[in-house]
């Protein structure tokens, strides 16, 4: 079974601004970025997808959508693969946000939301109840995934058995590509890109 991950490309956002659950305009158009993503595959030997899933936000619906009908498979949304909510802090510049709050985010980093959003935790439980419906569905693979880089960090962690707070510091440039294989029910995941 193999889920390739895609992180949507770049946006049309200034740089340090939160914009998790916001729905933000992408920097170039979606089909030139869907044509590029599917040579890099192509190069990477990457298997053409059986189904293209999809956040509903437009920096990655627009791309799956075009890849999709690239590939001429079928395009599914999930409002499960959107990028984790920070209420009141989208759309603020991070350097803007009060620093106390910050701090006690950081102090009680799984349960902590005083954005009023969702905590980490609330957001792992999202993308875990996603995966775990995903890795039942074996007549989808291989899957192309259009989403966020937190939404890719965190089925990392899950799929590789990697604690949250690790994967989230991993680097997944925009449009980066994260390939991950299980070639069956009884075995993990495992690596076999990332961040290409």
């Amino acid at each position: 079974m193999d889920i390739v991950l895609i992180r949507h490309p770049a946006v049309a956002v200034d740089a340090g601004i939160c914009y998790g659950y916001s729905d933000v305009a992408l920097a170039e158009a979606p089909e030139l970025s869907a044509a590029a993503l599917a040579m890099r595959l192509a190069t990477l030997q990457v298997p053409p997808p059986r189904v293209v899933l999809s956040s509903p936000l437009t920096r990655c619906a627009t791309v799956a959508g075009a890849m999709a009908g690239d590939f001429g498979c079928p395009l599914s949304v999930d409002d499960s693969l959107k990028e984790m909510n920070f209420g009141t802090w989208e759309q603020q510049p991070w350097d803007a946000i009060d620093r106390t709050l910050l701090d006690g985010w950081a102090a009680d980093f799984h349960h902590a939301r005083a954005h009023g959003g969702e905590s980490v935790a609330q957001f792992v439980l999202r993308v875990q109840t996603w995966l775990d419906a995903f890795a039942q569905t074996r007549e989808l693979s291989p899957a192309y995934v259009v989403t966020h880089a937190g939404v890719i960090r965190v089925i990392a962690s899950l799929a590789l058995d990697v604690p949250v707070e690790r994967a989230l510091n991993w680097s997944i440039d925009m449009s980066g590509v994260v390939w991950l294989r299980r070639y069956d029910d009884s075995q993990p995941w495992s690596l076999v890109r990332w961040n290409v």
